[in-house]
């Protein structure tokens, strides 16, 4: 079941239902299953990427393949009890992100990230939402470990950079992004970090 925004249970779309039963299935070890999975899943991908890199055509089938391998590798990261597309879309997001901004660093070392976020957002009412979430989540963090993965996964400074204006060392840089993400990860899942 999926909830709207108004927190009423749906039942999930078609494409949904169809994506989870085939990679349930390939997870169980059904090779077809797997592979119709992936087929599947290649086309929702490349639509939805289209969408939000309009203008970048040849970025989407490479992007497009990179979230195939980066879901493949990360397939046992699924929590079964959420909406499938919902972890396919946030590691497209990411992706999309990473893209973004070797782009930016690419084109013009003095464009923010942020300016592009237009790109990849359905809309600003959605950017701005998902910049709040994520301010909020961080914000459950302690600082030790919130700062470092600011710094780092966000404003796109170096661990060494990081660890210079913070007053940490690199490793502790390192250590601290690392249990910061995995403490989001499992407030997301809605567990707590191990």
């Amino acid at each position: 079941m999926e909830r709207t925004e108004a927190g009423k249970q749906t039942q999930p779309s078609d494409a949904e239902a169809a994506l989870r039963v085939l990679f349930l299935r390939g997870q169980g070890g059904d090779a077809a299953a797997y592979e119709a999975f992936l087929r599947q899943l290649s086309r929702h991908l490349r639509s939805y990427l289209a969408r939000r890199l309009f203008g970048w055509p040849d970025d989407v089938e490479d992007l497009v393949q990179e979230c195939l391998l980066a879901m493949h590798n990360q397939r046992h990261t699924y929590d079964s009890d959420q909406p499938l597309t919902a972890w396919v879309h946030a590691i497209a997001r990411y992706k999309m992100i990473d893209l973004l901004r070797a782009k930016s660093v690419r084109e013009s070392l003095h464009d923010p990230l942020d300016d592009a976020q237009e790109l990849f957002a359905d809309s600003t009412t959605e950017a701005r939402d998902a910049q709040r979430d994520l301010q909020s989540l961080l914000e459950t963090l302690p600082e030790r470990q919130r700062l470092p993965i600011v710094h780092t996964k966000l404003e796109g400074l170096s661990v060494s950079e990081t660890a210079q204006r913070i007053g940490m060392s690199e490793s502790a840089v390192k250590v601290n992004v690392h249990r910061g993400l995995k403490a989001l990860a499992a407030r997301l899942r809605g567990g707590t970090p191990s």
